[in-house]
């Protein structure tokens, strides 16, 4: 199994540095190829302290120049709030700058506050994504982007630097509602799988993603990667209270950024299955939710990390495991002694499971 680093730049109640959380942040991040970890990752937030890293591509690159070995992956660049042959220069440039390093990971957006503040309309987001992506994937892919949509008109673009090799097999998505991960089926993009739901039904939407991807692409989907927000120490009782703090923690700073608990959503264009979560979070309560997400991630003693990443990959069939270490106000020595133990103990024992066969063959 394949295990990643993903760095957010958490500070979503202001109770912290901005510059403090990304010296924290490159720290950890400065460590991870020594520790033996296959790749670092960045996610895209702007305007507020949900995440606090509005450009993927530059952490990336900036990680580029600090290492030699790991990938780096992007979870998520949003297409709707960029030029999409912006991107697939950027993506290019920087699988260049490291060697065939970068593993591509779109997003599609869903804060109200980044729409509206950057002025776009988000009810045009889905078409907006499925439209960029199709012309990026097939840029990088013939070396330039073209592309006659019904939102995205683009003549002939050359993409340079020139693409050095091919991108299928790295290039992913993050998806949560099952329409959208039928989607990603049909751009054929692998999965980012952030956890929200019980396991039992990722697997079921990934059972008909795979059906779907398969008919249409003729060869079986890459492995899904998982993310998980991490804890790890030796006593499971003070694992177990960290978890209740933190990780609970960060769940409701999503539901405050994603303004997840009105009722927008219902009224904006293919955001319905969000809608839905507005009821489901309502009726049962924020906390009842949070306890709910708590119990998806990995938290405990290292033999309990262990297996709980393991059960993830038994449900969904994952290559590959991505943790985020530092979250909500976690003090960040805290942070890095959780991370320590992880690294140390975990990482190894991941990285003896097997991979998933491969079988992307012709079906």
């Amino acid at each position: 199994m394949k295990v990643g680093l993903s760095c957010i730049f958490q500070n979503p109640w202001n109770n912290l540095n901005d510059h403090d959380v990304y010296q924290h942040e490159v720290r950890i991040a400065s460590q991870a190829e020594a520790l033996g970890y296959d790749s670092i990752w960045g996610v895209e937030h702007h305007f507020t302290g949900y995440t606090m890293c509005p450009d993927v591509m530059q952490w990336l690159s900036f990680i580029a120049g600090k290492t030699e070995k790991v990938g780096l992956g992007s979870m998520a660049v949003i297409l709707p709030w960029h030029d999409p042959v912006r991107v697939a220069e950027e993506i290019s440039m920087l699988d260049n700058l490291s060697n065939g390093r970068a593993i591509i990971g779109f997003g599609r957006g869903l804060a109200r506050v980044e729409f509206d503040t950057f002025g776009l309309n988000q009810g045009e987001a889905r078409e907006t994504f499925m439209e960029s992506a199709k012309m990026i994937c097939e840029g990088l892919e013939q070396g330039y982007c073209e592309l006659d949509g019904d939102l995205i008109k683009q003549p002939k673009a050359p993409i340079r630097p020139a693409p050095i090799k091919t991108f299928k097999g790295r290039s992913y998505a993050a998806s949560m509602s099952p329409d959208s991960i039928l989607g990603m089926a049909e751009l054929g993009l692998g999965l980012l799988v952030i956890p929200h739901k019980p396991w039992d039904e990722v697997s079921v939407d990934m059972a008909k993603y795979r059906e779907l991807f398969i008919q249409l692409q003729g060869v079986a989907p890459p492995a899904p990667i998982a993310a998980g927000w991490t804890y790890c120490h030796e006593d499971a009782g003070a694992a177990e209270e960290a978890a209740n703090k933190y990780i609970t923690g960060y769940w409701q700073s999503v539901i405050d950024h994603y303004e997840m608990n009105k009722d927008y959503f219902k009224k904006r264009k293919g955001y319905e299955y969000y809608g839905d979560m507005s009821d489901v979070i309502n009726d049962v309560g924020r906390d009842s939710i949070a306890e709910m997400f708590k119990g998806l991630q990995v938290w405990g003693t290292p033999e309990q990390c262990y297996q709980k990443i393991v059960d993830i990959r038994s449900q969904i069939g994952n290559n590959g495991f991505n943790g985020v270490f530092t979250y909500a106000d976690m003090p960040f020595d805290m942070a890095e002694k959780s991370f320590q133990l992880f690294s140390k103990e975990v990482l190894p024992e991941l990285q003896k499971i097997p991979d998933v066969e491969d079988d992307r063959q012709v079906a």
